[in-house]
């Protein structure tokens, strides 16, 4: 069953130089096997990330990755992203508390940010 299987999320690029660069240079993953043709496999954590060339890179209007970490290591992870120059994005959602550009609930610590395409990732602690 489906449901027994893993999931890749799958992210289109314009540039698969310039998202291979932002990918292993800024989130420092490193590539996982061979090129596949148009596309590049990342190991995270115990899952994978497919980006890809497409000319609909950067149409998704809303998160389409999220790494999970936990509330020991948010802090640590958010600094190493802003110090790669990674900006913050903010938005209205209700329930959502902001920090300056750290959203808080209850339960959860939360920064969203993009990729040079445009799609929108997220780093949440629960």
């Amino acid at each position: 069953m489906i449901s027994e299987l893993n999931a890749v999320p799958t992210l289109p690029t314009a540039d698969l130089a310039r998202a291979r660069t932002f990918y292993e240079d800024t989130l420092g993953l490193r590539p996982e096997g061979g090129d596949e043709p148009g596309g590049l496999f990342y190991r995270c954590g115990q899952g994978r990330l497919f980006v890809y060339e497409s000319s609909y890179a950067g149409t998704n209007q809303a998160t389409a990755v999220t790494f999970e970490t936990d509330q020991s290591k948010f802090d640590s992870e958010v600094a190493q992203l802003r110090s790669k120059g990674v900006t913050f994005l903010t938005f209205d959602y209700e329930g959502m508390v902001w920090d300056g550009d750290v959203a808080k609930t209850e339960n959860m610590r939360a920064v969203w940010f993009t990729d040079p395409d445009g799609n929108i990732l997220n780093l949440s602690a629960m």
